[in-house]
């Protein structure tokens, strides 16, 4: 019955993140939209709210986790999946930002991103150092 806590934690707060991450993203192309751009104040926000996305949820994921009786290597699992889902949202969306600063500066298209297996290796490390670090705040705090 563990695991399926796990499931539900990863579902709730990995689905979740991934809809605010959108809507950040979605804000983002809203205030790129204006004649100059996004401003660097803006920029900057969407950044501090993305770091904070990702490191509050994984933490909340792994002390659910941990809470339920479970142990450090399945939050970390958790905490883990939540950061993949979240980053998913920023690999899929952001290129739609890069395009339409491209367009409000009237500058030559970018060719469209593809993922390299080099950048979804280090995806994939940034995903589990963030899982790591939030199960240990998460066990820290249980």
């Amino acid at each position: 019955m563990v695991g399926v806590n796990s499931l539900v934690d990863v579902a709730v707060f990995g689905i979740g993140g991934a809809i605010v991450m959108a809507a950040l993203v979605g804000l983002l192309l809203v205030a790129s939209g204006g004649e100059r751009g996004a401003s660097s104040r803006s920029r900057v926000s969407f950044g501090t709210a993305s770091v904070v996305l990702l490191l509050v949820l994984p933490t909340l994921t792994a002390v659910n986790t941990l809470g339920a009786g479970s142990g450090f290597w399945q939050a970390f699992a958790a905490a883990s999946l939540v950061v993949a889902l979240i980053c998913a949202v920023n690999i899929v969306m952001l290129p739609v930002v890069a395009r339409k600063q491209v367009a409000v500066h009237g500058r030559v298209a970018v060719p469209q991103p593809r993922l390299s297996l080099p950048v979804a290796a280090v995806a994939l490390i940034v995903c589990l150092s963030l899982g790591l670090l939030g199960a240990g705040i998460g066990s820290l705090l249980v």
